[in-house]
């Protein structure tokens, strides 16, 4: 029987983030893909996400914002979490300067400049060798149809998050970290920190690959995804 599995995207992202991934999924999940933009707090954030899904155990994957998410998922219903993915995202609070980079970024859109995912902030996302291609036309649509007053909610929530480096080690449900061998946003020395925090988690690094595996080598990711779910 396959087991639910929520879904939960990144900062800008939709379900479209996921959505190559799922053939490799196919008969082993049955995924729900929450809306991570309707509220500012990560608490709120996954006490929805938890609402969403039916009664009973579920795993959880989640990619980058996402990856913030799931683990608050995993501390308000750690009893309900049968497995933990977490994807391009990292276990510690922002740092300062990142805060303020955040504040910085709220200030223009709170003056009317959003300008969601441009040319410009495409080399932190993605591989070098996506840029100028349909994935990049994509990945700007997703943050334009989540819009400036999502992205104020969002980036409010992840200031505000906690530091889940003390929860690692009672994370006893089967664990997968993986990262994109290339990204600059969350880099693998993140991954690797929290892979050896978790009890018996699998690290896995995706060749070739920027901040979003599960578009740019959605086969990886989604095997890689598969054989987690196979451990549960």
């Amino acid at each position: 029987m396959a087991i639910p599995l929520l879904l939960l995207p990144g900062l800008l992202c939709d379900a479209r983030l996921w959505r190559d991934t799922m053939p490799a999924l196919a008969g082993l999940a049955a995924p729900v893909v929450a809306d991570l933009s309707l509220d500012d707090s990560m608490r709120a954030i996954a006490a929805r996400a938890i609402a969403a899904m039916p009664a009973g155990r579920f795993a959880v994957a989640g990619l980058s914002m996402g990856g913030y998410a799931a683990l608050e998922v995993w501390r308000q219903a750690r009893g309900r979490v049968a497995g933990l993915a977490l994807l391009d995202t990292s276990a510690r609070p922002d740092a300062p300067e990142a805060t303020q980079r955040r504040k910085d970024l709220l200030a223009l859109a709170g003056r009317g400049n959003f300008r969601g995912v441009t040319p410009r902030l495409l080399p932190s996302l993605i591989h070098p060798s996506r840029l100028g291609t349909p994935l990049a036309d994509e990945v700007m649509a997703m943050a334009e149809r989540l819009g400036p007053d999502a992205f104020l909610r969002q980036q409010t929530a992840i200031m505000g998050r906690a530091d889940s480096r003390p929860d690692l080690p009672a994370i006893a449900v089967p664990t997968l970290v993986a990262v994109g061998a290339e990204d600059v946003l969350t880099p693998p020395a993140l991954h690797e920190e929290m892979a050896a925090a978790i009890p018996g988690a699998v690290l896995e690094r995706f060749a070739g690959s920027g901040h979003l595996p599960t578009m740019e080598v959605p086969e990886a990711a989604g095997a890689a995804m598969r054989g987690w779910l196979m451990r549960l």
